[in-house]
């Protein structure tokens, strides 16, 4: 019977569990998006707590594919020093990293990005910051091409895998979603051709790593927007992925422009409010044979172990309780099953932008609190 605390392997990357450290921003980078000691301790804290698999933060296969200050960025090759420290770091606790590889496309500015922000259409929508440029077809081999370059300095300094970001609004769900994505050429109109950039990325990818290396993508199910991705074409793009040899898919859904649905929603303060991309990964995972990772508001061991063991997921994955407490899976493989202590307040990334690095702000109110006692 599937458990929650029962070694697993991914295409030859072998997992001690199946919890997963879902991508986030850390803001722990410099400003050319090379990793610092505060990031690699954040990695190292998180093998040691006992994660199966670390998927990194999002990081630019190109600067003008830059969100935020503080990202990871894989572009450069003079960064092999640094991301060598992190992943032996990383294996030498025990743990298993992937880095997460994302162009952030029109959601980013010019001030981040270094230019005007590139897009798979000129068009002006709530989740973009200013209007971008429409991608050439030059260009979008160009972006492809990076993506491949990222994927294999990934391989050749100690990740275990990548995983392509195909989610929350950035540059692949840019092309996937009808709303962002008015394009008239084989990019735009029908899911075929708006999965044509996702595919032709993987490829790549793929091509450039070889067959015996992980390769994941995090993939909207839904954008939760009207006039954005649904389901049907989510489910489309994920078929196509399993047969072209994708290695796990990590559901999730929403955009910063989905109000409520967005893809950190707030107050997971009881089970009826966990689980929240369940439905949509369990209709991915009718769909495909790869294993199916979903991400969305988990807080309860037994939420979790259920999701696994009789609903039929391969793989949990989390992020803000963990920014809280990255050993929660020792907690619980150790007996004590009680929820994450995280309330989804979302204050633990405001540090990022003002300090250099997220931090969960609740937690240390607390311990300041207790110090002054």
């Amino acid at each position: 019977m599937t458990t929650l605390f029962e070694e697993t392997a991914i295409n030859g990357m072998t997992l001690r569990n199946r919890l997963v450290r879902s991508a986030t921003w850390e803001g722990m980078c410099e400003q050319d998006g090379r990793p610092t000691e505060k990031l690699i301790n954040c990695y190292r804290d998180l093998a040691q707590g006992g994660i199966g698999l670390i998927i990194s933060g999002y990081t630019f296969v190109r600067p003008d594919g830059k969100q935020f200050p503080g990202k990871m960025g894989i572009h450069a090759d003079d960064f092999a020093g640094a991301y060598k420290n992190l992943t032996s770091t990383v294996h030498d606790a025990g743990g298993k990293i992937a880095v997460q590889l994302v162009h952030a496309g029109g959601q980013t500015n010019a001030n981040n990005a270094g230019r005007q922000p590139l897009a798979p259409s000129a068009v002006q929508v709530d989740q973009f910051p200013e209007m971008p440029a429409a991608l050439t077809k030059d260009e979008i081999n160009e972006i492809i091409a990076a993506f491949a370059e990222g994927a294999r300095r990934a391989k050749a300094w100690g990740f275990d895998g990548v995983q392509l970001h195909g989610a929350h609004g950035y540059l692949i769900n840019q092309f996937l979603s009808p709303l962002t994505n008015r394009r008239t050429d084989e990019y735009g109109g029908s899911i075929e051709n708006r999965s044509r950039f996702l595919l032709e990325v993987f490829r790549k990818v793929r091509e450039t790593v070889g067959t015996d290396y992980p390769v994941l993508i995090k993939l909207n199910a839904a954008d939760n927007l009207e006039g954005g991705l649904e389901v049907d074409d989510a489910v489309y793009a994920a078929k196509k992925l399993a047969e072209a040899g994708i290695d796990a898919i990590e559901v999730s859904a929403g955009t910063p422009a989905s109000g409520e649905e967005n893809p950190a929603r707030e107050k997971i303060l009881k089970p009826e409010k966990e689980a929240y991309n369940l439905q949509l990964a369990r209709q991915i995972k009718e769909a495909v044979d790869s294993p199916v990772m979903v991400v969305g508001g988990f807080r309860s061991y037994e939420t979790a172990e259920k999701t696994v063991k009789e609903d039929g997921m391969d793989y949990i994955a989390m992020a803000r309780p963990l920014i809280r407490e990255p050993a929660l899976p020792n907690r619980w493989l150790q007996g004590d099953r009680s929820p994450a202590t995280c309330i989804s307040c979302n204050s633990c990334f405001m540090p990022g932008l003002e300090e250099g690095g997220i931090y969960c702000v609740i937690e240390k109110k607390e311990q300041e609190k207790a110090a002054k006692a």
